[in-house]
């Protein structure tokens, strides 16, 4: 799909206007922990409002900041903050917006270590459900009394079934739920979830964002109100500050993000599209062929298929047969990776999960559709021969 022409010029524009004298061409580096002023009384102003000013680089950088304001505005939102990781990310709106006694009621399949941390939740009062029933009747039939967050993947993990954000927004919305959406996987090209009624927008930085695969961040976007309140209750006491040096590496990498997003999509598709073809293959999961979303305007280059016979086995000798992939964990980046929910030991999981027991999750990096093709046929080839 093309990319908004406003969305390429947020991602090249470190400098919005020309201004007198020579300009550097990349974002300068503020690699400081803390700010020195004038006097005393400077200071204690600058305390007053520790999400505006700099004092310590646990709150505010400027380098961090430059990052923070780019992706607001790709999002469409009206305020950003950065993290160390994604799970921060996640954490932090969590723990800055519920309290105890409040549900989240998590739609779609969720990234694991989200759920993980849900389940130690339980211990501070806050309660979950997840959710595989896609519907709008169906999430209101799920809602409880006290559900505070509805909180979405579109697509989900792993299955990469999409939903009507839209809709499912109206009927949190109605509830008087705040809704959440990871949107990792479309990146801010490929979905503004904003834009279609979300409230809060959370991103794994390491993943298309960045795109090299040299640094781990996490970002929310959300209402400037919503945001202040996150800083001061999660954010900054609880340290997952994301460090000038990584932010200015997103910074990099968000350069690039038009053209390889564009890429990673045409590449994924050529592979997903021959997969299909395939007897060897008894499935593809890639939103392209499933429910369409109104929010996606374009995919990214992570999708699953299932291997038509054989289950961990047939998933190990599969995996370890490929060449050009790269056996590992995230995605995102401009190699090929692979890997399987399917560890083995974990069948009742994948069971309760809905997933096949053959399933694989392929990321497409930047090597070419045709050489990653070569690759899984003569994997699968093997597979078959075997």
């Amino acid at each position: 799909m093309a990319i908004a022409p406003d969305d390429i010029r947020i991602c090249l524009e470190d400098h919005p206007a020309r201004e007198p004298g020579p300009q550097p061409m990349a974002e300068p580096l503020v690699q400081t922990s803390l700010f020195a002023f004038p006097n005393y009384d400077a200071m204690l102003e600058a305390f007053r409002a520790e999400h505006r000013n700099y004092v310590y680089s646990r709150g505010q950088n400027p380098t961090v900041e430059v990052l923070e304001k780019k992706l607001a505005a790709l999002e469409q939102g009206e305020a950003c903050k950065c993290f160390a990781s994604g799970m921060a990310a996640v954490s932090a709106v969590i723990m800055g917006l519920l309290k105890a006694g409040d549900h989240i009621l998590f739609v779609n399949h969720t990234y694991g270590p989200t759920i993980q941390l849900a389940r130690h939740l339980k211990r501070f009062g806050i309660e979950h459900d997840l959710l595989l029933d896609l519907s709008p009747d169906d999430v209101t039939r799920a809602l409880r009394p006290n559900t505070r967050l509805v909180w979405l993947e579109n697509p989900g993990t792993m299955l990469f079934r999409t939903m009507d954000v839209d809709a499912i927004g109206d009927v949190a919305r109605a509830h008087g739920a705040l809704t959440c959406i990871d949107n990792s996987w479309a990146s801010p090209l490929f979905q503004k979830p904003i834009h279609h009624g979300v409230d809060i927008v959370v991103h794994s930085a390491t993943k298309y964002i960045g795109g090299h695969s040299d640094v781990v961040a996490g970002a929310v976007i959300a209402t400037a109100e919503r945001m202040e309140q996150i800083f001061y209750r999660a954010y900054l006491l609880n340290g997952g500050m994301l460090a000038p040096f990584d932010a200015w590496l997103l910074l990099r990498g968000i350069r690039t993000l038009p053209v390889r997003m564009q890429q990673h999509e045409v590449d994924a598709l050529r592979v997903a599209e021959w997969l299909r073809s395939r007897p060897e293959v008894g499935a593809v999961h890639h939103p392209a062929f499933g429910e369409p979303s109104r929010s996606l305007t374009g995919h990214s280059g992570l999708f699953s298929f299932e291997l038509a016979a054989g289950g961990f086995d047939a998933v190990r000798r599969f995996i370890d047969g490929l060449k050009r992939f790269r056996i590992g964990v995230s995605w995102g980046g401009v190699e090929s990776l692979v890997i399987s929910p399917n560890r083995g030991s974990n069948l009742a999981y994948l069971d309760a999960q809905r997933m096949p027991h053959s399933l694989v999750r392929i990321s497409i990096g930047l090597e070419g559709a045709e050489a990653l093709i070569e690759d899984i046929e003569s994997s699968l080839r093997s597979l078959s021969q075997a």
